[in-house]
């Protein structure tokens, strides 16, 4: 899913000045996220000194900010533009990129899970679902080679095994570095795949 700015509207004019102006709304959303906010483009305007119509002819919604801020947020497949076809590898290669996402965003990312986490608190952007998708597509071929596997099941699994919330149980209560943290999720969810093929009886390359 690309990024929702108005693209077109930064390149006429004083192009210099629009670029900066877009960077300080992506940097001011950055820093919100990270204090544990879950801010507007509205507020997130305001704060940076910058008209919220200004605002909005850069970034039509919150979502399109956060897909600029953190461009992770917004595709659909962690997969490249020549997925492999063997479905352990595309897995694989998909743990690593969530991995490396976690890497980058972990302050963001701990903030949303703490909004998310608050009685009567609306979801927080971050908290939309879409590492599902990414191991969906991941699985995608089990599903077209009619596998019999219960493929959004399976997604859901791998999710609850490698994401934000099991990293911060083995960071911070199991007392595990980042890279064993990693590793366990890495290996929890190639078990549950495994598990699953051999279940339906699927060979693994």
């Amino acid at each position: 899913m690309p990024v929702r700015h108005n693209e077109k509207y930064l390149e006429t004019g004083r192009t210099r000045q629009k670029s900066r102006t877009r960077e300080e709304l992506v940097s001011v959303l950055r820093r919100l996220l990270e204090d544990g906010q879950d801010p507007s483009v509205a507020e997130v305007a305001s704060i940076a000194g910058i008209s919220r119509t200004t605002a909005y002819r850069y970034f039509p919604d919150k979502e399109a900010l956060l897909h600029a801020a953190l461009p992770e947020t917004g595709l659909g497949s962690l997969l490249g533009e020549d997925p492999p076809l063997d479905v352990r590898t595309r897995l694989e290669q998909t743990l690593d990129a969530h991995f490396q996402f976690i890497r980058t965003w972990d302050p963001q990312l701990r903030a949303a899970l703490r909004l998310s986490l608050t009685p009567g608190a609306a979801p927080p952007t971050l908290r939309g679902g879409r590492a599902v998708a990414w191991y969906r597509e991941a699985l995608s071929p089990l599903e077209a080679a009619g596998s019999g596997i219960d493929i959004a099941n399976l997604a859901v699994r791998l999710r609850a095994v490698a994401g934000i919330e099991p990293y911060v149980w083995l960071r911070d209560v199991a007392g595990l570095s980042q890279d064993q943290a990693f590793a366990v999720m890495r290996a929890n969810a190639l078990d549950i795949l495994d598990a699953a093929l051999a279940g339906a009886g699927v060979a693994g390359e």
